[in-house]
């Protein structure tokens, strides 16, 4: 029987919290087997990791229902004979990267199909998948003092593959089979996952990581600082999750198996860490949906396996907001986000089932039934059908996260408008792109965050990182520090801060000062600040204030267009003061204003044709220690778009900006020359 939950809180508390690995294992030992709610593989051997034999129908019937039928379809249906040529003809079990992953995703879904759907066929698949990932010598292809095997990736990911599998096909399984299974979850996956978290947990004691030489695994980047960079990246919840549900499985074999489990909780706490208060999560969306699955799942399977309830270690709640609040669905995908840093153009929100279940939580129950692009098994597993979707309320529209990126909107439909900029410091699969900005408006996004930046820094599109592959500043053409890429993409040394920050309904500006991320490479920087102006829905004002102490620099200011598809056009206008970045369905007319001369011109990224075309505009200005640049933008649906208005006329200390749109009209005093720019809207 549970405790209440005001026991659980405070047991949870207490047993996060105190001394090293030593106590913990000390601490854990007389506890979890007194609060065991499901004994281990040695008393009735049928783990029920995260649901039970009672819980299969309502699993089940949740894979017929309407809001998974399209999911369930794509498992059942997915293309078994390609699946098994390639086990049986083309793994090769020196591929880790892309082989022992796809076997991975091959066991994980036909195990689930098996038992969920009674699939026979799925259930053979399963076990072809497994006898080839029991051939592989190693479960990853990193290694500590290149004799022993870490867990970063691979290992993690075919522990959690295998303990699901030996979990959901369990009276499907031989005796040899399942004992065959055991072991190498034991040997070639805990191991590694504890070696890697040890190493993150004690840097100074690490031997040295590097790469199996016998791994096919080419992009071979320097290692020696990874424990160190790697402690505060989503690669450490992998490890984490691996550790935390084999060392469940393997609690009452093997006597490793407690201090497996307290390096695992301490690991799970100090992760908590790399969240906001708020949330928010410093990587990235993408990496949200990998890290956020991860962590749900640990504290889901401890709480059943153990009876430890570490809820309260994350602002689950708040995180699913976060989720909500990074999303822009666009006519390209439907289930687009703010994609800053590696940002993938959606994420996996299966998880926002869990926290909707764990916490009656409506809003996290409309995120993940909205953004349907990925699931994957757990959203069956998780989804409670008793919880009303709630839709989000205006007040969610507007938000600066914890970590200082801000998003505005003026709604959450593919037409309405989101203005979002990337402030903060640096993080692990960072770009540099502090102040940088994001737009999408009818559909389509305007102004653009590059995707598909290369992850070697040996590669030529390794340019999509960097300053100048952004809606951002440059000064004599050069962008603020970002490493060089040679130990991966670890975060730099850059910062910037918001100092202003003022949402409404109507208007929301913001300003950000990335001046010492300028300085790191131009120590003459007296001031990079950008302001945003947006006037909902569809007018964004760009105020850029830049400073040298001495010597007068070329300033730059760039909009990227996006042309993932190849439809973008961009245009500079015949005035030399405007230009206009057309899509299919929208349109970004702008006109500059500036204290000095300036010339606009279009450009397109140096990057091999093979991986995209990347226009842009540039505005320049003339050699000066100042400037002070505001870009008026209004946006537009097409086609057939209306005329639209931006005069610019300068006034004492700033400008006044006269707009007219399809949906406002209106006038904008602008102040500038102080501390921070004032603005006044007159509509």
């Amino acid at each position: 029987m549970k405790k209440p939950p005001e026991l659980n809180s405070l047991h949870s508390r207490r047993r996060f919290l105190g001394g090293g690995i030593a106590g913990l294992v000390g601490f854990l030992l007389p506890r979890m087997r007194f609060f065991s709610l499901t004994p281990g593989i040695s008393q009735n051997g049928h783990p029920r990791l995260f649901f039970s034999g009672n819980d299969l129908p309502r699993v089940r019937e949740n894979a017929r229902l309407p809001l998974f039928k399209s999911y369930w379809e794509s498992l059942l249906n997915a293309d078994l004979a390609a699946d098994t040529k390639f086990l049986r003809e083309e793994l090769d079990i020196h591929n880790h990267v892309a082989h022992l992953l796809r076997a991975n995703e091959v066991l994980k879904r036909s195990a689930f199909v098996a038992l969920i759907g009674e699939n026979r066929a799925h259930e053979d698949l399963a076990k072809l998948a497994i006898s080839k990932i029991l051939s592989y010598n190693e479960w990853d292809y990193f290694m500590e003092g290149g004799k022993e095997t870490i867990g970063l990736q691979r290992a993690p990911e075919t522990t959690m593959a295998m303990s699901f599998a030996y979990d959901w096909l369990f009276d499907r399984l031989s005796s040899d089979e399942k004992a065959a299974m055991i072991k190498a979850i034991a040997e070639k996956g805990v191991p590694p996952c504890y070696r890697t978290l040890y190493g993150m947990r004690f840097p100074d004691r690490v031997k040295g990581w590097g790469f199996d030489p016998a791994s096919s695994y080419k992009g071979r980047v320097d290692l020696s600082r990874w424990p160190i960079i790697l402690d505060r990246t989503n690669l450490k919840m992998i490890p984490i999750a691996g550790l935390t549900i084999g060392a469940l499985l393997l609690y009452d074999s093997y006597p490793e198996a407690p201090k497996w489990l307290a390096l695992a909780r301490e690991s799970l706490q100090n992760f908590a860490a790399l969240y906001g208060k708020d949330g928010s999560y410093l990587e990235g969306i993408s990496y949200w949906g990998y890290s956020t699955q991860h962590f749900a799942m640990s504290v889901d399977v401890l709480e059943r396996m153990q009876d430890i309830d570490a809820k309260d270690l994350l602002n689950f709640r708040g995180t699913m907001r976060y989720a909500l609040q990074m999303q822009m669905p666009s006519k390209n995908f439907p289930d687009d986000v703010v994609n800053f840093s590696d940002a993938a153009p959606t994420t996996d929100v299966s998880v926002g089932f869990w926290v909707a279940r764990e916490f009656r939580d409506g809003i996290a129950q409309y995120t993940a039934e909205s953004i349907r692009t990925k699931r994957n098994p757990f959203a069956l597993i998780w989804y409670d059908r008793s919880v009303e979707p709630k839709q989000p309320p205006k007040a969610l529209q507007d938000v600066k996260f914890d970590n200082e990126w801000i998003v505005s909107r003026s709604g959450w439909g593919i037409d309405d408008t989101v203005v979002a900029m990337r402030s903060g410091g640096p993080s692990n699969h960072e770009h540099a792109d502090r102040n940088s900005v994001i737009v999408k408006a009818y559909g389509e996004r305007l102004l653009h965050d590059p995707l598909g930046a290369a992850y070697p820094y040996t590669d030529k599109h390794w340019l999509l990182r960097l300053t100048e592959a952004h809606t951002a500043v440059l000064i004599d053409g050069k962008g603020h520090q970002y490493h060089d890429g040679h130990e991966g993409t670890n975060p730099s040394k850059a910062e910037a801060h918001v100092v202003q920050y003022e949402p409404g309904e109507q208007m929301t500006f913001f300003t950000s000062d990335a001046t010492p991320a300028y300085q790191l490479v131009n120590s003459d920087v007296k001031k990079v600040q950008r302001t945003v102006v947006f006037v909902k829905p569809d007018v964004v004002v760009f105020v850029d204030e830049l400073e040298k102490k001495e010597v007068p620099s070329n300033f730059q200011a760039r909009f990227q267009g996006f042309n993932v598809d190849g439809k973008a056009k961009l245009v500079v206008g015949p005035d030399g003061h405007s230009f206009e970045i057309l899509r299919p369905s929208a349109k970004l007319f702008a006109r500059v204003g500036c204290d000095r001369e300036l010339q606009i011109a279009q450009g397109v990224l140096e990057v091999p044709v093979d991986k995209g075309i990347f226009p842009y505009v540039q505005v320049s200005v003339e050699p000066a220690k100042t400037c002070a640049l505001v870009t008026v933008c209004l946006l537009s649906p097409m086609p057939g778009a209306k005329e639209v208005l931006a005069d610019l006329s300068t006034t004492e200390g700033g400008y006044i900006i006269h707009f007219g749109t399809a949906k406002n009209e209106g006038r904008l005093h602008l102040r500038i020359g102080g501390d921070l720019p004032t603005v006044q809207l007159e509509m």
